[in-house]
């Protein structure tokens, strides 16, 4: 018998969404949308249904499946101690087409409470992969199951990937209905990393390229004032400056070195350069702010922060008061809790006394960051990087 196909858009998305998830709780599989490919799920905790999976996918019960979870919080219930890579990864790619592949043998880890079979297939060797797909009927069904799911591409073994609901039902009769969200948006299977520590590796390179991945490992340092013409921009390059000096690297390089560091305002105005005065007073210092360019806090820098250090306090309360999820990632740029004073419209030598105030601020700020665990890439034997 076809599965029932149900469609995720127009009135009846929500009932349609409630249907797949009273099929897993009955034990029976459901292919499911994803922003990459369509995926067969079943609930993890049903060790009948996870046999029922692999058996239908005719694939060997030595081949590792991933755990599909409904955010990034979660997964800290089977990685409790999760490195700060793993976190900016898992922060900065989900909902997205990223598995991470963690260790899971935290003795906290929610893993131990799955049945012992599905525990050998999600976990073999201690790590289990773990994703957060991007698409709004696949995270409504996460949210609603008891628990999380067992997901893997919706095909036969060696077989592509469907793109499609209606690829996706031709697995037959082995499903108990597909949720069909037209085509995929990206055609393509997740890339998948694998995360010890401070070191990555890919395993599998998919919608995430690996230059993407680099950058995404990366600490990144956001400094913001309002306009980010004067403040921001000099705290900008004299972070740098210091950075570049610990890895005794050009200012260039410091992505390579796994170091990112931008500036914004929390009132900027796009495409404006940085103040004259600011210019003149960063140059006596042998650096160069020419090629700044303003630009606004938006989602996508403060997802990607690690550190964000504002020049006041009311700098930070305007961003936690819209981004409340960043209070624990942005601190005063001063250790002591004061403001760095406004020298827009002042002269150059107070342009100067704000550089030096920075400046010495900085110097307090960087030791609080870990550089001895930046990112490493684990590059398979015989490369030639």
């Amino acid at each position: 018998m076809a599965p029932l196909i149900l469609q995720t858009t127009g009135d009846d998305s929500r009932d349609a969404v409630h249907r797949a998830v009273e099929a897993l709780a009955a034990g029976g599989l459901v292919a499911l949308p994803t922003e990459t490919v369509y995926g067969i799920a079943a609930i993890a905790l049903d060790q009948q249904a996870v046999a029922s999976l692999v058996a239908a996918k005719q694939r060997s019960s030595n081949q590792p499946v991933a755990l599909a979870v409904a955010s990034a919080e979660s997964v800290l219930d089977y990685v409790p101690s999760m490195s700060p890579l793993a976190e900016r990864l898992a922060r900065r790619g989900w909902p997205g087409p990223l598995t991470l592949v963690l260790s899971v043998d935290h003795p906290d880890s929610a893993v131990n409470q799955l049945p012992e079979a599905v525990r050998d297939l999600v976990s073999p060797g201690g790590t289990t992969g773990f994703r957060v797909p991007d698409n709004d009927a696949a995270l409504s069904v996460l949210q609603l199951s008891a628990g999380p799911l067992v997901l893997s591409s919706a095909n036969l073994h060696g077989e592509p990937p469907a793109r499609d609901g209606k690829q996706a039902a031709l697995m037959g009769d082995c499903l108990s209905l597909v949720l069909d969200d037209g085509p995929s948006r990206y055609q393509e299977s997740s890339t998948v990393i694998r995360v010890e520590e401070n070191q990555w590796s890919m395993l599998r390179e998919g919608v995430f390229r690996e230059e993407q991945i680099r950058a995404m490992a990366g600490l990144m340092v956001l400094c913001v004032c309002t306009g980010n013409t004067c403040r921001s921009p000099m705290a900008e390059v004299l972070l740098k400056k210091r950075l570049a000096d610990y890895h005794g690297c050009p200012f260039d390089q410091l992505r390579e070195n796994g170091i990112m560091v931008m500036s914004a305002g929390v009132h900027a105005m796009p495409g404006s350069r940085a103040s004259r005065e600011a210019e003149l007073v960063i140059a006596d210092r042998d650096l160069d702010l020419s090629g700044h360019v303003s630009r606004p806090v938006d989602n996508q820098l403060i997802r990607f922060a690690d550190h964000i250090w504002t020049m006041t306090r009311g700098h930070r309360d305007l961003l936690v008061k819209h981004w409340p999820e960043v209070a624990d990632r942005v601190q005063v740029l001063d250790p002591e809790g004061g403001d760095v004073s406004d020298p827009i419209g002042g002269s150059t030598e107070q342009y100067r006394q704000c550089a030096g105030q920075i400046d010495g601020f900085l110097e307090h700020r960087i030791q609080e960051l870990d550089l001895s665990s930046l990112p490493v890439e684990d590059k398979p034997a015989g490369s030639s990087e």
